[in-house]
């Protein structure tokens, strides 16, 4: 659900384009989400074609997919340096050194830091900081079939999450890798906006915390072989949607270090493959 001011049309607009949403009465979005508030919100409209993922189950699954194939997943090994040998790659970690054939550099926010450790010129990508407050449900609701809800431009965003409400202010500041925090400040301006569209104030939240969505300078996606190694491959820039398009990159991944046809188009691939930067 998009909810937008009656002076937001210009953004609302986009915002229903992009997200192939119908326009709504506010009394029909009031029906799902009975905490807007009328007097606020101008303009609203919804889809029922976007669902919800249950992140841990997916990654537990992706994870069963690997082992079943041989894949070992090694936690607390930290990569301290990365050397090219004949045949593939050698990586010294805190867990002992480990070789490989194909280095595939996945590090989401550190991914140009492992390819500067492999002698690969960075490509530019960006972390971009996101803080999120957990709060109770307002007024004591069943937010359980709530709709995510956007506020007009992506100013904030809500939605339901095991009994509660999460609500981000969705801002972008651009950050170094670490392991981030949630600004106090920018979170209470966030809030704040979401406040304005609801009858029910925010007075205590559950928890907070942030992550970094990593960007290329595109925006787009790298995946693919680096042009200077075959050997180095981008798995990178997934920004916010690592979760949505993990199936497909997969796959994707797979298709070309297996040397395999992609259902992919040609156009497409080389739009993904990080050769765009050269």
């Amino acid at each position: 659900m998009i909810v937008a001011q009656a002076d937001q049309r210009a953004a609302f607009d986009r915002d229903v384009a992009g997200f192939a949403l119908e326009p709504v009465t506010v009394a029909e979005a009031q029906a799902r989400v009975p905490i807007l508030n009328p007097a606020a919100v101008g303009l609203a409209a919804m889809a029922d074609h976007a669902w919800d993922i249950d992140t841990d189950l997916l990654i537990q699954s992706h994870i069963r997919n690997l082992r079943a194939q041989g894949g070992v997943v090694q936690t607390g090994a930290r990569v301290g340096a990365l050397a090219r040998i004949a045949g593939g790659w050698r990586a010294e970690t805190a867990a002992g050194p480990c070789e490989g054939r194909i280095l595939v550099n996945a590090a989401g926010a550190w991914a140009d830091d492992i390819a500067t450790l492999a002698g690969i010129a960075p490509l530019g990508l960006t972390p971009l900081r996101r803080s999120m407050a957990r709060i109770p449900a307002p007024g004591g609701q069943d937010v359980s079939r709530w709709p995510m809800i956007f506020g007009a431009g992506e100013s904030w965003y809500a939605k339901p999450d095991a009994g509660a409400l999460i609500v981000s202010p969705a801002e972008e500041h651009a950050t170094t890798p670490h392991d981030a925090w949630a600004d106090d400040m920018v979170l209470a301006e966030g809030l704040a906006r979401y406040e304005e569209m609801v009858t029910t104030p925010v007075t205590r939240l559950i928890a907070n915390w942030a992550g970094l969505r990593t960007f290329a300078p595109d925006r787009v996606p790298v995946i693919g072989a680096d042009p200077s190694d075959p050997a180095f491959f981008w798995l990178a820039g997934q920004g916010g949607y690592g979760f949505q398009t993990s199936f497909a990159a997969a796959r994707l991944v797979a298709d070309l270090l297996g040397a395999r046809p992609s259902d992919l188009s040609p156009g497409l691939i080389a739009a993904l493959a990080p050769g765009r930067f050269a």
